[in-house]
């Protein structure tokens, strides 16, 4: 008999977006640290390499031309020129990811997110992180003492124009308290990979509960 926690299944694209200073970065290192099963995506860009910066870990590090023939190729899930650099995200890697059960975290702007749902719409699933409020959200820009008065006030008007954006997301969760908003994204997760559909091998496994594979 199959061992049900052994059923076969397609991994996921955990796709999530918040405005600056909302805490998604924190959310994103907690479930990396936390679950063997879910990896970072890694985009490719045309920029050089910064100091200390890996290729194959942190970004693939491709030169125009070559990134030029793989738009062409159909080869990326999405793609943006930012500034006089590319960045896409490769089709190949998540593939296999997702074929081998494996799960894929993808840290993106409401743009990115919806690119990849019209590119991959029966794989990924997206949640958007809010702030508990506008006070809360200027306090955490300023308390990161990272950015002058003049680039929050920025972050916070670019803010508002991200967060009207959340209607196009599946989930919602509201981070006033960092632990519970990591229990709820890994509750979400969870329940995203008991998805029937995405439990590929749950055919073979009914089937042996009823003897129709003896």
């Amino acid at each position: 008999m199959s061992d049900p926690q052994n059923i076969q299944r397609r991994g996921l694209m955990l796709v999530m977006s918040s405005p600056s200073g909302a805490g998604k970065t924190t959310i994103t290192r907690a479930l990396l640290e936390k679950d063997a099963d879910l990896s970072m995506s890694i985009s490719a860009t045309t920029r050089e390499p910064r100091p200390g910066e890996v290729d194959g870990k942190d970004y693939f590090f491709i030169e125009k031309t070559k990134f030029g023939a793989m738009v062409e190729n159909g080869e990326f899930l999405e793609h943006a020129k930012v500034f006089d650099n590319y960045y896409g995200t490769p089709k190949g890697p998540v593939d296999e990811a997702l074929a081998a059960g494996k799960d894929v975290l993808f840290d993106v702007d409401w743009q990115g997110a919806r690119d990849l749902r019209h590119a991959a719409r029966g794989d990924q699933m997206s949640i958007f992180i809010l702030p508990p409020s506008h006070e809360e959200l200027e306090r955490r820009l300023y308390a990161r003492a990272q950015d002058s008065e003049d680039v929050v006030k920025k972050r916070m008007s670019k803010a508002a124009s991200e967060m009207s954006h959340w209607g196009e997301y599946d989930y919602i969760v509201i981070n006033a308290d960092i632990d519970k908003s990591v229990a709820e994204v890994e509750a979400i997760l969870t329940a995203e990979r008991l998805a029937r559909d995405r439990q590929t091998g749950l055919p073979e496994f009914v089937a042996s509960m009823s003897g129709e594979d003896e």
